[in-house]
Protein backbone atom coordinates (compact mmCIF):
# COMPACT_ATOMS: atom_id res chain seq x y z
CA UNK A 1 0.00 0.00 0.00
CA UNK A 2 1.29 3.46 -0.91
CA UNK A 3 2.35 5.61 2.02
CA UNK A 4 0.85 9.12 2.13
CA UNK A 5 3.58 11.77 2.35
CA UNK A 6 3.23 15.54 2.61
CA UNK A 7 5.04 17.39 -0.17
CA UNK A 8 5.95 20.95 0.83
CA UNK A 9 6.37 22.96 -2.35
CA UNK A 10 8.36 26.12 -1.70
CA UNK A 11 8.13 27.56 -5.20
CA UNK A 12 11.10 28.94 -7.13
CA UNK A 13 13.39 26.09 -8.19
CA UNK A 14 11.05 23.77 -6.33
CA UNK A 15 8.73 24.08 -9.31
CA UNK A 16 11.42 22.30 -11.37
CA UNK A 17 12.69 19.94 -8.66
CA UNK A 18 9.36 18.43 -7.59
CA UNK A 19 8.32 17.10 -11.03
CA UNK A 20 11.84 15.72 -11.50
CA UNK A 21 11.90 13.78 -8.23
CA UNK A 22 8.33 12.55 -8.68
CA UNK A 23 9.33 11.18 -12.09
CA UNK A 24 12.40 9.44 -10.64
CA UNK A 25 10.48 7.89 -7.76
CA UNK A 26 7.75 6.67 -10.07
CA UNK A 27 10.34 5.04 -12.35
CA UNK A 28 11.85 3.30 -9.32
CA UNK A 29 8.40 1.94 -8.40
CA UNK A 30 8.28 3.81 -5.10
CA UNK A 31 4.86 3.40 -3.54
CA UNK A 32 3.92 6.87 -2.33
CA UNK A 33 0.87 9.11 -2.43
CA UNK A 34 1.62 12.83 -2.36
CA UNK A 35 -0.33 15.43 -0.42
CA UNK A 36 1.10 18.62 -1.93
CA UNK A 37 0.95 22.07 -0.32
CA UNK A 38 2.38 25.39 -1.49
CA UNK A 39 4.25 27.13 1.33
CA UNK A 40 6.48 30.05 2.28
CA UNK A 41 6.86 33.23 0.27
CA UNK A 42 5.49 31.55 -2.86
CA UNK A 43 2.21 30.79 -1.08
CA UNK A 44 2.05 34.30 0.33
CA UNK A 45 2.61 35.77 -3.14
CA UNK A 46 -0.32 33.68 -4.37
CA UNK A 47 -2.57 35.13 -1.68
CA UNK A 48 -2.45 32.02 0.51
CA UNK A 49 -1.16 31.47 4.06
CA UNK A 50 2.58 30.92 4.11
CA UNK A 51 2.18 27.97 6.49
CA UNK A 52 -1.45 26.94 6.27
CA UNK A 53 -3.33 24.96 8.92
CA UNK A 54 -3.93 22.31 6.27
CA UNK A 55 -0.20 21.96 5.60
CA UNK A 56 0.69 21.65 9.28
CA UNK A 57 -2.13 19.16 9.88
CA UNK A 58 -1.01 17.11 6.89
CA UNK A 59 2.55 16.79 8.24
CA UNK A 60 1.31 15.85 11.71
CA UNK A 61 -1.07 13.25 10.29
CA UNK A 62 1.29 11.69 7.75
CA UNK A 63 4.44 11.90 9.86
CA UNK A 64 6.62 12.13 6.74
CA UNK A 65 7.25 15.13 4.48
CA UNK A 66 9.54 16.03 1.58
CA UNK A 67 10.28 19.74 1.41
CA UNK A 68 11.89 22.13 -1.05
CA UNK A 69 13.44 25.41 0.02
CA UNK A 70 10.92 28.00 1.23
CA UNK A 71 11.23 31.46 -0.27
CA UNK A 72 11.25 34.57 1.97
CA UNK A 73 8.18 36.72 2.36
CA UNK A 74 7.56 39.11 -0.58
CA UNK A 75 6.54 41.78 1.95
CA UNK A 76 9.38 41.27 4.45
CA UNK A 77 12.55 39.48 3.34
CA UNK A 78 13.65 39.08 6.95
CA UNK A 79 10.89 36.55 7.67
CA UNK A 80 12.37 33.05 7.59
CA UNK A 81 9.61 30.54 6.95
CA UNK A 82 11.99 27.59 7.25
CA UNK A 83 12.56 28.50 10.91
CA UNK A 84 8.85 29.19 11.47
CA UNK A 85 7.94 25.79 10.06
CA UNK A 86 10.30 24.12 12.53
CA UNK A 87 8.73 26.02 15.42
CA UNK A 88 5.13 25.38 14.32
CA UNK A 89 5.77 21.63 14.04
CA UNK A 90 7.93 21.33 17.15
CA UNK A 91 10.97 20.09 15.24
CA UNK A 92 13.83 19.83 17.72
CA UNK A 93 16.71 18.09 15.93
CA UNK A 94 18.21 18.26 12.45
CA UNK A 95 20.41 15.50 11.07
CA UNK A 96 22.85 16.38 8.30
CA UNK A 97 24.47 13.30 6.71
CA UNK A 98 27.88 14.10 5.23
CA UNK A 99 29.11 11.38 2.91
CA UNK A 100 31.11 11.42 -0.30
CA UNK A 101 29.20 10.82 -3.51
CA UNK A 102 31.16 8.75 -6.05
CA UNK A 103 31.92 10.87 -9.08
CA UNK A 104 31.57 14.18 -7.27
CA UNK A 105 34.89 15.96 -6.81
CA UNK A 106 35.68 16.80 -3.20
CA UNK A 107 38.61 17.79 -1.02
CA UNK A 108 38.45 14.58 1.02
CA UNK A 109 37.45 10.98 0.41
CA UNK A 110 35.92 8.37 2.75
CA UNK A 111 34.02 11.01 4.70
CA UNK A 112 31.00 9.45 6.40
CA UNK A 113 29.70 11.34 9.40
CA UNK A 114 26.52 12.89 10.74
CA UNK A 115 26.01 16.34 12.22
CA UNK A 116 23.11 16.53 14.66
CA UNK A 117 21.87 20.04 15.41
CA UNK A 118 19.50 21.20 18.14
CA UNK A 119 16.75 23.37 16.64
CA UNK A 120 14.67 24.97 19.37
CA UNK A 121 16.88 27.38 21.28
CA UNK A 122 20.37 28.92 21.50
CA UNK A 123 20.78 32.25 19.68
CA UNK A 124 18.25 31.03 17.11
CA UNK A 125 15.51 31.76 19.63
CA UNK A 126 15.98 35.24 18.10
CA UNK A 127 15.52 37.13 21.37
CA UNK A 128 17.03 40.52 20.60
CA UNK A 129 16.48 44.10 21.63
CA UNK A 130 18.09 47.51 21.36
CA UNK A 131 19.48 48.68 24.70
CA UNK A 132 20.33 52.16 23.41
CA UNK A 133 21.00 53.44 19.92
CA UNK A 134 23.99 51.56 18.53
CA UNK A 135 23.85 48.78 21.12
CA UNK A 136 21.95 45.54 20.52
CA UNK A 137 21.69 42.59 22.90
CA UNK A 138 21.01 39.04 21.63
CA UNK A 139 20.23 36.37 24.22
CA UNK A 140 21.50 32.79 24.05
CA UNK A 141 18.89 30.57 25.68
CA UNK A 142 19.81 27.07 26.85
CA UNK A 143 17.63 24.79 28.96
CA UNK A 144 18.34 21.49 30.65
CA UNK A 145 15.10 19.98 29.33
CA UNK A 146 15.75 20.76 25.66
CA UNK A 147 19.42 19.76 25.89
CA UNK A 148 18.61 16.44 27.54
CA UNK A 149 15.92 15.60 24.98
CA UNK A 150 18.29 16.53 22.15
CA UNK A 151 21.23 14.47 23.39
CA UNK A 152 19.03 11.45 24.12
CA UNK A 153 17.85 11.66 20.50
CA UNK A 154 21.46 12.00 19.30
CA UNK A 155 22.67 8.99 21.27
CA UNK A 156 19.72 6.86 20.14
CA UNK A 157 20.37 7.89 16.54
CA UNK A 158 24.05 6.99 16.90
CA UNK A 159 23.15 3.55 18.22
CA UNK A 160 20.42 2.84 15.65
CA UNK A 161 22.74 3.88 12.81
CA UNK A 162 25.36 1.38 13.99
CA UNK A 163 27.82 4.13 14.84
CA UNK A 164 30.10 3.95 17.86
CA UNK A 165 31.24 7.48 18.75
CA UNK A 166 29.64 10.86 19.37
CA UNK A 167 31.27 14.22 20.06
CA UNK A 168 29.55 17.05 21.91
CA UNK A 169 30.68 20.27 20.21
CA UNK A 170 30.70 23.24 22.60
CA UNK A 171 32.36 26.46 23.76
CA UNK A 172 32.14 25.83 27.50
CA UNK A 173 35.64 27.20 28.01
CA UNK A 174 34.16 30.67 27.43
CA UNK A 175 30.39 30.25 27.87
CA UNK A 176 30.81 28.47 31.18
CA UNK A 177 27.15 28.63 32.19
CA UNK A 178 25.28 28.19 28.90
CA UNK A 179 27.52 25.67 27.20
CA UNK A 180 28.44 24.31 30.60
CA UNK A 181 24.79 23.31 31.01
CA UNK A 182 24.88 21.70 27.56
CA UNK A 183 27.93 19.67 28.56
CA UNK A 184 26.29 18.56 31.80
CA UNK A 185 23.27 17.29 29.86
CA UNK A 186 25.53 15.45 27.41
CA UNK A 187 27.49 13.76 30.19
CA UNK A 188 24.32 12.78 32.03
CA UNK A 189 22.72 11.18 28.96
CA UNK A 190 25.99 9.45 28.00
CA UNK A 191 25.77 7.34 31.17
CA UNK A 192 22.75 5.54 29.69
CA UNK A 193 24.69 4.59 26.54
CA UNK A 194 27.83 2.74 27.69
CA UNK A 195 28.19 1.16 24.24
CA UNK A 196 28.72 4.61 22.64
CA UNK A 197 32.06 6.38 23.03
CA UNK A 198 31.22 9.90 24.26
CA UNK A 199 33.74 12.66 23.57
CA UNK A 200 33.84 16.45 23.87
CA UNK A 201 35.44 19.02 21.58
CA UNK A 202 35.54 22.83 21.52
CA UNK A 203 33.85 24.18 18.39
CA UNK A 204 36.84 26.04 16.96
CA UNK A 205 39.07 22.98 17.37
CA UNK A 206 36.30 20.90 15.80
CA UNK A 207 36.37 23.09 12.70
CA UNK A 208 40.13 22.79 12.41
CA UNK A 209 40.01 19.03 12.87
CA UNK A 210 37.25 18.68 10.27
CA UNK A 211 39.31 20.38 7.57
CA UNK A 212 42.42 18.44 8.62
CA UNK A 213 41.12 14.91 9.13
CA UNK A 214 37.31 14.62 8.87
CA UNK A 215 37.40 10.81 8.81
CA UNK A 216 38.19 10.78 12.55
CA UNK A 217 34.59 11.79 13.31
CA UNK A 218 31.45 9.69 13.45
CA UNK A 219 28.62 11.77 14.95
CA UNK A 220 28.90 15.44 15.97
CA UNK A 221 26.11 16.81 18.19
CA UNK A 222 25.81 20.51 18.98
CA UNK A 223 23.63 23.54 19.57
CA UNK A 224 21.72 25.50 16.99
CA UNK A 225 24.27 28.14 15.95
CA UNK A 226 27.29 25.83 15.93
CA UNK A 227 25.24 23.27 14.00
CA UNK A 228 24.36 25.75 11.29
CA UNK A 229 27.98 26.82 10.79
CA UNK A 230 29.62 23.40 11.10
CA UNK A 231 27.04 21.83 8.75
CA UNK A 232 28.03 24.15 5.93
CA UNK A 233 31.71 23.66 6.68
CA UNK A 234 31.06 19.93 6.38
CA UNK A 235 29.41 20.45 3.02
CA UNK A 236 32.68 21.89 1.75
CA UNK A 237 34.41 18.62 2.59
CA UNK A 238 32.28 16.50 0.28
CA UNK A 239 31.76 18.61 -2.82
CA UNK A 240 29.59 21.55 -1.88
CA UNK A 241 26.20 22.49 -0.50
CA UNK A 242 24.32 20.70 -3.30
CA UNK A 243 25.65 17.37 -2.00
CA UNK A 244 23.95 17.79 1.37
CA UNK A 245 20.46 17.69 2.84
CA UNK A 246 18.79 17.42 6.22
CA UNK A 247 16.25 15.31 8.06
CA UNK A 248 14.42 17.39 10.67
CA UNK A 249 12.84 15.48 13.54
CA UNK A 250 9.94 16.19 15.86
CA UNK A 251 7.70 13.95 17.91
CA UNK A 252 6.37 11.48 15.32
CA UNK A 253 7.47 13.76 12.47
CA UNK A 254 10.33 13.59 9.98
CA UNK A 255 10.78 16.26 7.30
CA UNK A 256 13.28 15.38 4.58
CA UNK A 257 14.57 18.78 3.64
CA UNK A 258 16.04 20.05 0.37
CA UNK A 259 17.24 23.32 1.86
CA UNK A 260 19.50 24.35 -1.04
CA UNK A 261 18.56 25.73 -4.43
CA UNK A 262 19.61 28.68 -6.57
CA UNK A 263 17.13 31.42 -7.38
CA UNK A 264 15.01 30.43 -10.37
CA UNK A 265 14.99 34.00 -11.72
CA UNK A 266 18.80 33.91 -11.75
CA UNK A 267 19.63 30.40 -13.00
CA UNK A 268 16.57 30.05 -15.25
CA UNK A 269 13.68 27.64 -15.56
CA UNK A 270 14.58 23.94 -15.60
CA UNK A 271 18.22 24.66 -14.71
CA UNK A 272 18.22 23.65 -11.04
CA UNK A 273 20.54 20.93 -9.80
CA UNK A 274 18.24 18.09 -8.65
CA UNK A 275 20.78 16.64 -6.17
CA UNK A 276 19.47 18.69 -3.23
CA UNK A 277 16.06 17.01 -3.52
CA UNK A 278 17.18 13.57 -4.75
CA UNK A 279 19.32 12.95 -1.66
CA UNK A 280 16.59 13.61 0.95
CA UNK A 281 14.12 11.74 -1.25
CA UNK A 282 16.36 8.65 -1.15
CA UNK A 283 16.44 8.82 2.65
CA UNK A 284 12.66 9.29 2.68
CA UNK A 285 12.11 6.21 0.53
CA UNK A 286 14.36 4.17 2.82
CA UNK A 287 12.51 5.45 5.89
CA UNK A 288 9.26 4.31 4.27
CA UNK A 289 10.67 0.79 4.28
CA UNK A 290 11.27 0.65 0.52
CA UNK A 291 14.99 -0.04 0.78
CA UNK A 292 15.33 -1.76 -2.60
CA UNK A 293 13.86 1.23 -4.41
CA UNK A 294 16.09 3.63 -2.45
CA UNK A 295 19.15 1.58 -3.39
CA UNK A 296 18.15 1.62 -7.08
CA UNK A 297 17.92 5.40 -7.12
CA UNK A 298 21.20 5.81 -5.21
CA UNK A 299 23.02 3.42 -7.55
CA UNK A 300 21.66 5.16 -10.64
CA UNK A 301 22.63 8.58 -9.32
CA UNK A 302 26.17 7.43 -8.60
CA UNK A 303 26.43 5.86 -12.06
CA UNK A 304 25.46 9.14 -13.75
CA UNK A 305 27.92 11.15 -11.62
CA UNK A 306 30.71 8.63 -12.21
CA UNK A 307 30.21 8.70 -15.97
CA UNK A 308 30.51 12.48 -15.87
CA UNK A 309 28.72 13.03 -19.17
CA UNK A 310 25.90 15.01 -17.59
CA UNK A 311 26.23 17.47 -14.75
CA UNK A 312 24.17 20.50 -13.68
CA UNK A 313 25.60 23.98 -14.10
CA UNK A 314 26.72 24.38 -10.47
CA UNK A 315 28.94 21.27 -10.47
CA UNK A 316 30.70 21.76 -13.77
CA UNK A 317 28.21 20.85 -16.50
CA UNK A 318 25.33 22.19 -18.54
CA UNK A 319 22.57 19.62 -18.02
CA UNK A 320 19.04 20.76 -17.27
CA UNK A 321 16.94 19.48 -14.40
CA UNK A 322 14.94 17.16 -16.65
CA UNK A 323 18.06 15.90 -18.46
CA UNK A 324 19.56 14.88 -15.12
CA UNK A 325 16.33 13.19 -14.05
CA UNK A 326 16.04 11.31 -17.34
CA UNK A 327 19.67 10.17 -17.11
CA UNK A 328 19.13 8.80 -13.61
CA UNK A 329 16.02 6.95 -14.74
CA UNK A 330 17.90 5.46 -17.71
CA UNK A 331 20.69 4.32 -15.38
CA UNK A 332 18.37 2.30 -13.14
CA UNK A 333 18.92 -1.45 -13.20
Amino acid sequence: MAKRVTLIQGGGVGLDLVPAIQKILKAADVQVEWDEHLAGGAAEAAGKPALSKELLASVRTNGFALKTKLLPSPRDEHINYNIRLRKDLGLFASVRPLKNLPGLKSRFQNVDLMIVRELTEDLYASIEHVIVDGVVQSLKVVTEAASTRFFRFAFELTRSAGRKMIHCVHKANILKLADGLVLEAFRSVAKDFPDIQAKEIIVDNCCMQMVSKPTQFDVLAMGNLYGDIVSDLGAGLIGGISATHAINHGDGIRIFDAFHGGKREVIGENRANPLPVILPAIDLVEALGQKEQAARIQSALEKVLNEGKLRPDDIGGHASTTEMADAIISAMD
